[in-house]
């Protein structure tokens, strides 16, 4: 099994990489396969099934969908273009993609939101067609957004193709047993077994230039949200708050006055920081979705402003430890807050972040392990339930106290020896256990807990 560190870590746009990036990502495969097609096409229709469509209008994904019907993908989102590209499609009813020439799309009648069953594939599905002149649909895909931007059509789920088929590499580790069992043989670190099979597949300097894009995105966007106040988008009236916090933090240094505690302040501001951005659709790094970017980079922020001895040249090594992790977890359950609830979202990066954070500050393969299992294992039944659609509430305080029991869990971790009753694979298969067991409403449908228990307005 392997899952590349730029798979868990992609660069997209808010704020939902299943719900926004995901859509968007299926649209541009889409318009690839009629480019290849021996057809004649006028026009374009989709439709939105199950969690995208609940949620469809509060995470964006109609404007993705549409986005990305005219040809932009997340990787190179202009903002400012994509309003005019928006302004034009409503006005002529028309998407120009790139070598297809004018294709009639309105999307007030062409895109449809089917509040019925889920399609059987996954819970966030959408299916887009091609039509004649006639109107008739001549070319037909469906497609699930599984989590953190991937994005698979129909058969590709049903032949098991989210799963890796690459070449092989030095260490495929599948499970976190075999994980500690190859660096137990091997001598390496959790990093380096990653950065071998990292290197076998892509070379070094891919690895070295993608990881510095990735964290340079991410503190950027720390950067921003701690700059930028004002009233978030959507219609809950959220106003930002990491602004305020961390002036506030930042007027009481020297003062010998901050409890302890406040530390927690600090790892909140920066990781509500990063989910206020993506809320606002801003630039952001799945870690390992959109919901949870907040996490991973508030931990990593922490650790180079706040410990003694972090250095930005080890940053790499956070990465490549937190996103082994992550692929774990990806491949033995799921990182989709519509297939698993925010457990599968940010328990996922809670458990990325503090092995991350266990690596860096010394700890061995096993301290690590066992770091990623006390933050998941305690995120464990955790539900999705944003108020509105939206992912403001309770999504950006949620990744403040992810990072918080990232940081808890990987000191915790350090004052042992690595031995603990319950291993990382067992509180993995667990979370996906509970995931199954959890109802729909709970599952980024808006349909239960905070959202119908908060006005949305």
């Amino acid at each position: 099994m392997f899952l590349s560190v730029f798979e868990m870590f992609k660069v997209g746009i808010g704020p939902s990489s299943s719900h926004t990036m995901g859509p968007m990502v299926a649209a541009a495969r889409f318009l690839d396969r009629m480019r290849a097609s021996p057809f004649d096409f006028a026009g374009l229709r989709g439709s939105l099934h199950g969690s995208l469509a609940f949620t469809g209008v509060g995470h964006a994904t109609d404007r993705a969908t549409i986005l990305g019907l005219a040809g932009f993908v997340p990787e190179t989102y202009d903002n400012e273009a994509a309003e005019a590209a928006l302004s034009d499609i409503r006005a002529t009813k028309t998407v120009r993609p790139d070598g297809l020439g004018t294709l009639q799309f309105d999307p007030a009648h062409d895109l449809t939101f089917d509040y019925g069953p889920s399609l059987p594939g996954h819970a966030n599905g959408m299916i887009l067609m091609a039509t004649d002149a006639q109107g008739d649909v001549i070319l037909q895909e469906t497609y699930y957004s599984i989590g953190g931007g991937f994005v698979m059509t129909e058969d590709e789920l049903a032949a098991g193709k989210d799963t890796d088929d690459g070449p092989p590499v030095p260490y495929p580790f599948k499970s976190a047993a075999e994980m500690l069992e190859m660096a137990h043989s091997s001598g390496k670190t959790i990093a380096q077994m990653k950065t071998a099979n990292e290197t076998s597949r892509g070379g070094d300097q891919s690895l070295k230039s993608g990881l510095t894009r990735i964290w340079q995105v991410m503190d950027d966007c720390i950067e921003r949200g701690l700059s930028t106040d004002g009233i978030l988008p959507g219609g809950l009236k959220v106003k930002r708050r990491a602004k305020g916090i961390h002036d506030a933090l930042l007027a009481e240094r020297g003062m010998n006055l901050n409890a302890p505690h406040t530390i927690n302040d600090w790892m909140s501001t920066y990781a509500m920081a990063v989910n206020e951005e993506n809320a606002a659709g801003g630039q952001v790094v799945t870690a390992p979705t959109n919901g949870a970017a907040g996490v991973v980079p508030a931990v990593i922020r922490y650790w180079l402003d706040h410990v003694p001895g972090a250095t930005p040249a080890r940053v790499d090594e956070f990465l490549l430890t937190a996103a082994a992790i992550g692929g774990l977890v990806k491949y033995n359950a799921s990182i989709s807050g519509a297939e698993a609830g925010c457990q599968a979202e940010v328990g996922s990066a809670s458990a990325m972040a503090a092995a991350g954070l266990a690596a860096v500050m010394g700890g061995t393969p096993e301290q690590v392990e066992n770091a990623a299992e006390i933050a998941l294992e305690h995120h464990l039944g955790m539900s999705c339930d944003p108020v509105k659609g939206l992912v403001q509430v309770p999504c950006i305080e949620r990744n403040g106290l992810g990072a918080i029991k990232a940081v808890s869990a990987a000191s915790l971790s350090l004052r042992g020896d690595g031995t603990h009753l319950v291993p990382l694979d067992a509180c993995i298969e667990t979370m996906r256990q509970t995931g199954a067991d959890m109802s729909e409403k709970y599952k980024e449908t808006s349909l239960g807990g905070l959202a119908t228990n908060v006005p949305n307005c």
